[in-house]
C-alpha cells in the first residue's frame, strides 16, 4: 500500500512543501514518483517519517535526524528507544497536569498550597539530589556536564545503546540463559563499559547499581519492559562481573 504526498501530509499534520523539504535534505525519499511527477510514500516511508517528527519534538536539527537516522539503521530498536522516551515524558506530563489540578482546586478553595505540590513533574534535574547522596556531588556535576556537552545525535546514540543491551539481557532472560553464563557475562561486559563512559565505575558501585535496579521501578522497568524477570537477571550478571572483573 502506498499513499500520495498530500494524504501523508495531511494524516501526518504537515504539508506538502515540508515532505519535498525532507526528500531534498535526503531524509524523506518517496518510495516511487508517479509519471505525473506526483510523489507517492510506502510502509517503510511512514515509519521513516513518524522517527524524524519524534526526533523533530525532541528538539533536534534536520543535520542531527540526518546523523541519527544514518548511524542507527535498526528501525524497531529506534522505535523502542523513542517509545521509552514518549512513556517517560508521558509520565511527566502527567504528574504536571495532576500539580496544575491540585493549584487549581487549592486556589480556588483558599487552601494552603504545598511547593512540593505545585511543581511536580517540572524539575528536569530530578535525580539530582539522589545521585548526590548515592555516589557524591561531584558525581553528579561530573555527569551533568558530560551530558550537556553532547550534541542531540551523541545523547540518541548513547541513549540506543542502553537501550540495546537491555533489550539483550531480555532476550537472555527469555532464552533462561544464567547470570554467570559467558553469553550474559558479555552483556554485563557491555553495560558496564557504557557506564564507564560517565564515570569510573568501581566493584561497590557495580553491584550497587545493579541492585538499585531491582529495588527502584523507575529503572528497573528499563529492563522488564524486554520481559519479566530481566531486571533480575541484570543485577546478578553485574554482581557476578564486579566480583570476577573489578
Amino acid at each position: 500500500m502506498e499513499w500520495s504526498i498530500q494524504e501523508i501530509a495531511k494524516k501526518a499534520g504537515t504539508t506538502s512543501r515540508t515532505l519535498r523539504h525532507y526528500g531534498e535534505r535526503g531524509l524523506l525519499e518517496p518510495s516511487r514518483i508517479g509519471a505525473n511527477g506526483y510523489r507517492y510514500y510506502d510502509q517503510a516511508a511512514l515509519v521513516r517519517l513518524q522517527r524524524i517528527l519524534l526526533l523533530r519534538e525532541l528538539g533536534l536539527s534536520l543535520p542531527a535526524i540526518a546523523e541519527v537516522l544514518e548511524g542507527q539503521r535498526d528501525t524497531p530498536a529506534a522505535l523502542r528507544t523513542h517509545l521509552l522516551l514518549l512513556e517517560q515524558e508521558r509520565e511527566r506530563i502527567g504528574r504536571q497536569i495532576e500539580a496544575v489540578r491540585t493549584t487549581l482546586h487549592k486556589t480556588e478553595n483558599g487552601e494552603e498550597l504545598m511547593a512540593e505540590e505545585v511543581f511536580d513533574g517540572f524539575d528536569h534535574t530530578q535525580y539530582e539530589e539522589e545521585v548526590t547522596e548515592r555516589w557524591g556531588r561531584d558525581a553528579y556535576e561530573k555527569g551533568d556536564r558530560w551530558w550537556r556537552s553532547l550534541s542531540a545525535a551523541q545523547k540518541q546514540a548513547f541513549m540506543d545503546e542502553q537501550a540495546g543491551i537491555a533489550r539483550d539481557f531480555g532476550q537472555a532472560a527469555r532464552d533462561g540463559l544464567a547470570a554467570d553464563s559467558d553469553e550474559v557475562q558479555e552483556i554485563a561486559r557491555r553495560q558496564v563499559a557504557w557506564l564507564s563512559t560517565t564515570t569510573t565505575p568501581t566493584k561497590e558501585y557495580v553491584i550497587g547499581l545493579g541492585r538499585m535496579y531491582v529495588d527502584d521501578p523507575r529503572f528497573g522497568r528499563n529492563y522488564d519492559q524486554h520481559g519479566e524477570g530481566t531486571v533480575l537477571l541484570v543485577r546478578d550478571a553485574m554482581k557476578v562481573y564486579a566480583e570476577r572483573n573489578m
